[in-house]
């Protein structure tokens, strides 16, 4: 007690004393190596101050001039210890009395100045390991020695263009730890991008551009573009003038996924931080380029599996992609914009092989107002004379319509199919393809997070969205066609739309959790998950859970399930003594008559017959002729 360290020999402290280190929480032993000297194990005193300890160490081993030294972890990190990160000491740990981190830093900055280019490699080599440690590059950054690197590259490539043809590989690794160097120094946030000149990304982006470069300078070059582009909004226009999509593509068709993860990074921060109407056209270019189709057979489809940071890029690209939707997404439509009512007029005309020019003349205004109105309840709109009106909510907005028409146009035999089928059921049984279009897309909206920026955290990337140019749209012709046979399978009416979207919505859910590799993967997994199915799962999670598996509750089902199969079973069978009106088909299909079905009292008999129209209350037996016994 009351000293700084401790050599601890054995016998060397009594009994009593060592049990109080142990309980002494600002006491932590360790073991400290000096070169050429033995480690010694001792005891720091966490309330002393830093430089009394290295003090202490150093006059141990008789070591002048102590200021000029410190403490470092001598395994894993490797990093100084300082006043701020001391408390993380922990007992049994191997430290290092090292050269002080302002000293080390005055050293390095000589030394990768040497004339001997195996010294000034060595130098590189050590300051690039060492900028890793946020206290020795402040004291590196402190001597301008970010200003000295970018100088280094920026002159370097011509200074030694002579030696670099017999020199090629000691060129190379230099180029490659001082790019080392300075993409550990930048991340430490010390410095501002901004300060960098236009010559210095000039010559980072020709890294870049040549079509045979070394991996590793590549490779940082791709970082240290990517950190300008999200870190500076004026080093963002400068990059985009020098690198282009076409010279980042042939990095894509390599076989090194951290080429091919860091040039993904490049374009994604390019594609991020674009003006609003630079981001449309850098789509279109990079539809051009074919880079959709580049991913997906030289990065999702290639023999290696993809690692987290991989995965994490390519969910940024999907994110970024569908976020060029938001715009249509957040836009209302006029009533009054003659363009966008063609649209609804062309879902018509599709749907009903009306002919254009049935939209415009025949008839009395009222009638094709009557047909317009008819055929618009038919299309499912709630808004039957002015269907534009279904388009003024947002979410969804445009993007919508932009759906229904996609779907009519390349799935036409399934837009008619769903349109006619429903328009020929009951009114109430009817699945009505406006309303359901418009909160489907709206849903999907959801589910792919249109409009939010990218989480720095996620890799949940689908590889099928990378299989079609018009993968959202093709996402909602699948899934219209699921949500029209789920609302048949769930024998739904116009009250029960809301529970038919939540099932839609599990039923897609449950189907990407499986991350099918194509659309078609997709639209086959759905086909399994029918509403039946959804009921199963549902049932057997609720069963799996722990409370539903104890005792208490197993007995309690045991007891009361007869009493709860005979009231089912009762409610049914008054149901049916109740009896229900059908609409009866006749050979046109017309829906334009009734009959009516009911059990009799004593459960024996079903009695039925035809009904002028719909009744409001029971239709009493005698009045049914036919009898089923």
């Amino acid at each position: 007690r009351g000293r700084g360290i401790n050599s601890l020999q054995e016998g060397s402290l009594p009994c009593t004393e060592v049990l109080m280190v142990k309980n002494t929480p600002y006491i932590v032993k360790v073991a400290i190596e000096w070169p050429g000297a033995f480690p010694r194990l001792m005891e720091i005193d966490q309330k002393k101050p830093l430089s009394s300890i290295i003090k202490e160490v150093s006059d141990g081993w008789s070591i002048q001039s102590h200021e000029n030294y410190a403490l470092q972890h001598a395994d894993g990190s490797g990093f100084y210890i300082t006043e701020k990160n001391r408390n993380e000491i922990k007992n049994g740990a191997i430290l290092r009395l090292t050269a002080s981190p302002a000293h080390n830093a005055l050293q390095l900055h000589e030394r990768i100045q040497s004339s001997s280019m195996d010294s000034k490699l060595e130098a590189l080599k050590d300051l690039a390991k060492f900028s890793r440690d946020v206290t020795f590059a402040q004291e590196f950054i402190n001597l301008d020695g970010i200003f000295l690197l970018t100088q280094m590259v920026e002159s370097g490539t011509d200074k030694y263009q002579k030696l670099q043809k017999i020199m090629k590989p000691c060129f190379g690794e230099m180029l490659s730890f001082t790019l080392t160097a300075f993409v550990e120094l930048m991340d430490h946030g010390i410095v501002s991008w901004d300060t960098f000149s236009v010559p210095f990304i000039k010559k980072i982006a020709s890294f870049v551009n040549k079509s045979a470069m070394d991996v590793s300078i590549l490779q940082r070059s791709l970082a240290i573009l990517e950190s300008m582009v999200l870190n500076s909004h004026d080093l963002y226009q400068k990059v985009a003038q020098e690198i282009t999509i076409g010279q980042l593509i042939p990095h894509l068709q390599g076989t090194d996924q951290e080429i091919q993860t860091y040039t993904i990074a490049v374009i994604n921060a390019l594609f991020l931080k674009a003006p609003d109407d630079k981001r449309q056209e850098m789509a279109n270019i990079l539809a051009q380029k074919q880079l959709r189709f580049i991913i997906l057979t030289h990065v999702i489809r290639s023999q290696k599996g993809i690692n987290n940071e991989m995965a994490h890029q390519l969910y940024v690209l999907q994110v970024l992609t569908f976020n060029l939707l938001e715009d249509r997404m957040m836009t209302k439509m006029d009533p009054q914009d003659q363009a966008q009512r063609d649209i609804i007029f062309e879902l018509r005309r599709i749907a009903f092989d009306v002919e254009p020019e049935q939209n415009n003349i025949g008839g009395s205004i009222e009638k094709r107002k009557s047909m317009y109105t008819r055929d618009y309840k038919k299309l499912g709109f709630t808004n039957n004379v002015n269907p534009a009106l279904d388009f003024t909510h947002t979410p969804p907005g445009m993007l919508a319509l932009d759906n229904m028409l996609y779907f009519a146009k390349h799935h036409q035999d399934a837009y008619i199919r769903i349109v006619l089928e429903n328009s020929s059921r009951e009114d109430k049984h009817e699945c009505p393809f406006g309303r359901s279009s418009i909160e489907l897309t709206k849903m999907l909206c959801e589910i792919l997070k249109v409009g939010e920026l990218p989480s720095e955290t996620c890799n949940d990337f689908h590889p099928m969205f990378f299989t079609h140019d018009r993968a959202f749209e093709e996402f909602f012709c699948i899934c219209i066609q699921l949500l029209n046979k789920t609302w048949k399978e769930m024998r739904a009416t116009f009250e029960d739309f809301n529970k038919v979207m939540q099932v839609v919505k599990e039923q897609i859910m449950r189907a990407l959790t499986n991350k099918p590799n194509s659309l078609d993967q997709f639209k086959c997994r759905l086909q399994n998950l029918s509403y039946t199915e959804i009921l199963k799962i549902r049932q057997s999670e609720r069963m799996n859970q722990e409370d539903f598996q104890s005792r208490p509750i197993l007995e309690l089902k045991e007891k009361i399930q007869p009493e709860i199969l005979e009231l089912i079973k009762q409610q049914r069978l008054n149901r049916l003594v109740e009896g229900t009106c059908f609409r009866k088909l006749n050979s046109r299909r017309r829906q334009d008559k009734f009959w009516y079905c009911r059990l009799s009292p004593n459960h024996k008999v079903l009695h039925y017959g035809d009904i002028e129209e719909s009744p409001q209350g029971e239709v009493p037996h005698d009045s049914l002729q036919e009898k089923l016994c």
